[in-house]
């Protein structure tokens, strides 16, 4: 629950950034900077399940989008907080990619998520978040968007 001093604050919508290294260890930090913004303002729930939405893209920006590049690249994420939702945005120095494409081909596949190798992350952001894009920025970036109300 969003507390009624933060809802009447002129600052209202909040945003938070992080900047962090292409590597698998960032995964800890990144999680522990989400709750500790999200806890005051997600119900326990919607936390959980942003977290693990979160934990999947960050996870799949660092073994897919720069998989390629040194670890001293960045990944930035951001939070923003909202009335009633929240927006993840993950940006990436990768290729770009067909996120819809992917997910339409996933759609088609006879294996139910758990008992697919790869790929079920994707399927999991789609299923905990209310959007999920993937777009190419104007500066050469690749960001993903996950969206969420409550």
């Amino acid at each position: 629950m969003v507390p009624s001093e933060v809802l009447n604050s002129p600052s209202f919508p909040l945003q938070f950034h992080l900047q962090v290294r292409t590597e698998l260890a960032a995964l800890i930090p990144v999680l522990q900077w989400f709750e500790s913004h999200g806890r005051s303002f997600l119900p326990d729930s919607v936390l959980w399940q942003c977290k693990v939405a979160l934990a999947e893209g960050f996870t799949n920006t660092v073994r897919y989008a720069h998989q390629h590049l040194p670890p001293t690249t960045p990944i930035d994420l951001e939070l923003t907080f909202k009335f009633h939702s929240l927006e993840i945005r993950i940006w990436d120095h990768g290729q770009p990619f067909d996120l819809q494409a992917k997910l339409d081909s996933l759609q088609q596949h006879p294996l139910a998520p758990l008992e697919m190798e790869s790929d079920r992350g994707l399927l999991f952001m789609r299923s905990l978040t209310d959007t999920l894009q993937y777009i190419r920025t104007g500066e050469g970036r690749n960001c993903l968007i996950l969206q969420k109300t409550f």
